[in-house]
C-alpha cells in the first residue's frame, strides 16, 4: 500500500485557495444572468420607499369653469379665443407631462400643481412648494467673549453649612441662609455683618427679598414659611401648611403670592398678605427641589428629584406641561434675566428651555458632578456649581464652557467640605457671590485686566455631537 505524503495545514490550505482560484477565474469576468423582472420588482419597491409621496404628479385641473356651447357660445364667446385657450392648455399639459430635468423644472412644476394636490398635502400641507426648498446647513454661532472670573473675597460668620443667598434689589446688601439655623445680612460693598436674625429651628434652606415691600421671606428644613419685617427685624407672618422640610421659595415679580416648594412633593403659592394657601400645586412624585416664578407664562416652573421640570398655570393651578427629558434628579433651576428661556440643572447635564411651553433648545454637558445651583446674569454667563467644589462658567447662547474654576476650602477644613450649595448674581451682574460647604461666602468678580488676547477663545463645534432632547 503506497503511503500518503504528510503537507501542513498552510501547504493544504494554500492547495485549496488554487484549485478554486483555476475553478472559477473564467467566470470571473462574466457576471450572472439578471432577471429582468426581479430587477423591475427591485427598483420599483426603491422608487415607492424613497420618492413615494411625489412619484406621480398630477396634471393640474383648469381652474376656470369649460364653456359648453352649441353652435354659438351663451356669451358670444369668439371661437378663434377658444381655440387659442385650448392650444395653451395643450401646450401647458405637454410641458407638465415631460420629465423635468433640471432643479429650476422642478421647481417650476411644482408651483404649476393645483393647491388641492393629494400628493405633496402629507409633506407641507397646502402650499406644495416648500418641499421642494433646499434646506441650509445647520451652523453655530461663534461664542461671545467674556472675561474670566477670579474670587476676590471670603466671608466667613456662619458655623454650619451657607445654604441660600438672596441679594437686595437696591444692591446695598444681601443674606445668607445657613445650617446654623440663622440668617444673617452682610454689607454688599465691605462684606461686614449687618445683621443676624435667629427664628429657624433647623436649617434655612429658601430666602428671598421682596421688590415693593421691606419684607424678606425665609423657608427651611423645620417645615416653617416666615416674613420678616426688616423695620422691625422681626417675624410678623408664619405660612402654615407644608408637611415636610421646604426646599426653595421665590416671589412673584408683580403679584402679591410666594411659591414654597417642599419634600412633601408639593409647590405651594401663598397670599403674601392674608397667610392663605392660594393654590397647592400636586404632580410631582419626589422631592420639589427648586421653584422659580416669572411675569410672563409660564408663571411658575419647579424642577423635582423625580427628573421632571413642571411648567405650572397660575390661574388655574394646574400644570401646564411636563418636561420628562432629564434622567436624573433636578435640583436647580435659572430664569433668563432677559432672554424668554430657562435653565434646568441635573447630574446628566443642563438643559435649556423656551418659554412659553418649555421647548428644548440645547444641552450643556461636560459639568460631572451634582449641580447644586445654577445662576445666569445679563451678559449670558451661566454658572453651574457643583457638589464636590467646581464651578463652571457657560456663555448662555452657545453652550460653551469657557471656565472652570475649583473653589478653594477654608484653612483648617477638610478638602472634601469644598462644595458650592447656592450662587446667585448680585443687581449689578459683576459680582457673583457663592455659598460653600466649608461655612464661608465667597465674593467673585470678573478680572478687569483679561483681554480677547491674553485669554481666547478655545472653541471648537461640535455639531455632530449635539444631543436633540
Amino acid at each position: 500500500m503506497e503511503e500518503v505524503q504528510k503537507h501542513s495545514v498552510h501547504t493544504l490550505v494554500f492547495r485549496s485557495l488554487k484549485r478554486s482560484h483555476d475553478m472559477f477565474v473564467s467566470d470571473n469576468v462574466d457576471p450572472p444572468h439578471q432577471d429582468s423582472t426581479s430587477e423591475k420588482l427591485k427598483m420599483a419597491c426603491k422608487a415607492r420607499d424613497e420618492y413615494g409621496p411625489v412619484m406621480h404628479m398630477p396634471i393640474p385641473k383648469e381652474t376656470h369653469r369649460p364653456v359648453h356651447h352649441t353652435g354659438q357660445s351663451q356669451h358670444g364667446t369668439n371661437p378663434g379665443l377658444q381655440d387659442g385657450m385650448m392650444s395653451r392648455t395643450d401646450s401647458q399639459s405637454q410641458q407638465i407631462s415631460r420629465a423635468p430635468t433640471s432643479v429650476g423644472e422642478i421647481r417650476q412644476q411644482a408651483t404649476a400643481t393645483s393647491e388641492t394636490s393629494r400628493a405633496l398635502a402629507s409633506i407641507s400641507g397646502p402650499k406644495t412648494s416648500s418641499a421642494l426648498v433646499s434646506l441650509k446647513a445647520p451652523t453655530m454661532p461663534k461664542p461671545q467673549w467674556h472675561p474670566p472670573w477670579q474670587l476676590y473675597r471670603v466671608i466667613s460668620g456662619h458655623i454650619g453649612w451657607v445654604r441660600c443667598i438672596a441679594v437686595e434689589p437696591g444692591n446695598q446688601w444681601f443674606c445668607t441662609g445657613s445650617a446654623d439655623r440663622t440668617i444673617k445680612i452682610w454689607d454688599l460693598a465691605s462684606g461686614k455683618l449687618k445683621l443676624s436674625l435667629t427664628g429657624h429651628v433647623s436649617t434655612v434652606r429658601g430666602l428671598a427679598v421682596s421688590q415693593r415691600q421691606p419684607y424678606l421671606f425665609s423657608c427651611g428644613e423645620d417645615k416653617q414659611v416666615k416674613c420678616w419685617d426688616l423695620e422691625q427685624n422681626k417675624v410678623i407672618r408664619h405660612y402654615h401648611g407644608h408637611l415636610s422640610a421646604c426646599y426653595a421659595l421665590d416671589l412673584h415679580p408683580t403679584i402679591d403670592v410666594l411659591c414654597t416648594s417642599s419634600r412633601d412633593s408639593t409647590v405651594r403659592v401663598w397670599d403674601m398678605r392674608t397667610k392663605a394657601c392660594v393654590h397647592t400645586l400636586a404632580g410631582h412624585t419626589n422631592t420639589v427641589a427648586d421653584v422659580k416664578c416669572q411675569s410672563a407664562e409660564p408663571q411658575i416652573i419647579s424642577g423635582s428629584h423625580d427628573s421632571t421640570v413642571r411648567l405650572w398655570d397660575l390661574a388655574a393651578g394646574k400644570s401646564r406641561s411636563t418636561l420628562t427629558n432629564h434622567k436624573k434628579s433636578i435640583r436647580s433651576l435659572a430664569i433668563h434675566p432677559r432672554l424668554y428661556m430657562f435653565a434646568s440643572a441635573s447630574p446628566d447635564n443642563i438643559k435649556q428651555w423656551r418659554c412659553p411651553d418649555g421647548n428644548f433648545m440645547q444641552n450643556l454637558t461636560g459639568h460631572n458632578a451634582i449641580v447644586n445651583c445654577l445662576a445666569v446674569n445679563t451678559d449670558n454667563v451661566l454658572v453651574s456649581g457643583g457638589d464636590n467644589g467646581s464651578m463652571y462658567f457657560w456663555d448662555w447662547k452657545t453652550g460653551y464652557n469657557f471656565q472652570r474654576i475649583q473653589a478653594l476650602t477654608q484653612p483648617g477644613s477638610l478638602d472634601s467640605e469644598a462644595g458650592v450649595f447656592a450662587c446667585k448674581f448680585d443687581q449689578s451682574s459683576s459680582r457673583l457671590i457663592t455659598a460653600e460647604a466649608d461655612k464661608t461666602v465667597k465674593i467673585y468678580k470678573e478680572d478687569d485686566s483679561a483681554t480677547e488676547e491674553s485669554h481666547p477663545i478655545n472653541w471648537k463645534p461640535e455639531i455632530l455631537k449635539r444631543k436633540k432632547y
